[in-house]
């Protein structure tokens, strides 16, 4: 009887010493010291659409800095919601504003002079924000690449991206 209690003793103290290994053997150490980032788009805080009047004024403002006459601003409004491609309409008026005398874009020999600081000034002239590390290098290797790129097509895409008719 006592070695059958023994038996009993011995198996429970390994069982006890199995459990006590398993629990200390399955703790999460870190293994690299690693910060926890969220990853999200820089725009993913902009979720309101901006109006047709919103557009051609901030688009006017941009790439003139100065403002549009309400009655302009009216006009062009008009003119994107009467046509059912608005995006027709919109690459049409920036193209017209582009056209116009008085507009504000760096010469091409100054953006290739400091591709990072014209992208930097882009990024916070038209999306109202700061780009991150991986536009920077996508855009510095883009404009280095390509010597047809110019500012106006910056300009023209940005104009025309996405993240440009939220806010």
């Amino acid at each position: 009887m006592k070695a059958i209690t023994s038996i009993h003793a011995l198996r429970n103290v390994l069982l006890l010493a199995a459990m006590c290994l398993l629990a200390i053997g399955c703790r999460k150490e870190r293994i690299y010291e690693v910060n926890e980032v969220q990853l999200r788009a820089p725009s993913a805080n902009k979720d309101k659409l901006k109006t047709s009047e919103e557009y051609v004024a901030i688009l006017h403002a941009n790439l003139f800095q100065t403002a549009l006459s309400a009655n302009e601003v009216y006009r062009l409004a008009q003119c994107i919601e009467s046509i059912g491609d608005k995006e027709l309409a919109r690459e049409v008026i920036i193209s017209n504003f582009m056209n116009k005398p008085g507009v504000i874009i760096p010469t091409d020999e100054s953006m290739r002079a400091d591709i990072d600081a014209f992208t930097r000034a882009t990024y916070e002239r038209f999306l109202v924000r700061t780009p991150s590390e991986a536009e920077l290098t996508w855009f510095r290797n883009y404009i280095t690449a390509d010597p047809y790129v110019t500012p106006e097509l910056i300009y023209f895409s940005f104009a025309l991206s996405d993240e440009y008719l939220f806010y």
